[in-house]
């Protein structure tokens, strides 16, 4: 995807129908997308493309990715409904918190939405729930945001 696709492309909300107990109508994503499974793939590739990535490799003090890869697919297991291993063992998640000392510009934004948006298309998921975890994603990486500076 070329940087104009990427910045003219339209954000997609979507809504997820719950019961009044809080579960999904549908059922939880978690287990509709395959499962721990679904999430290791989802995960491995994205850092595929980090590995390579010279804005956002930087940000990982350690050579190896994997640590870094184990606590993103825990994370997103644990908010699409899957067991709550991440909060068991890292205690809440305080996203913005935790990435406060890294500069997350609109460029490194970019960079991991793009590698993100890579991995989420070669799961090759139902349109729906694609949609669904993109916009999750893509709220997520802008609230990442601390500087708008290069």
């Amino acid at each position: 995807m070329t940087e104009e696709q990427f910045e003219d492309r339209e954000r997609v909300e979507t809504v997820r129908l719950t019961h009044q107990t809080g579960s999904n109508v549908e059922g939880d994503i978690y287990e509709l997308v395959g499962g721990k499974e679904f999430f290791r793939k989802l995960c491995a590739k994205f850092y595929e493309g980090v590995a390579q990535d010279p804005i956002l490799k930087p940000m990982y003090p350690e050579e190896d990715l994997a640590p870094a890869q184990e606590r993103l697919q825990l994370f997103l297991e644990q908010y699409w409904g899957g067991p709550t291993t991440y909060q068991e063992v890292r205690g809440h998640p305080r996203l913005r918190l935790r990435h406060q000392p890294f500069k997350i510009n609109p460029a490194a934004r970019k960079a991991w939405l793009t590698h993100m948006e890579a991995a989420l298309v070669s799961q090759e998921l139902p349109q729906l729930y694609h949609a669904q975890m993109w916009a999750y994603l893509d709220r997520a990486a802008t609230a990442m945001l601390n500087t708008m500076e290069d």
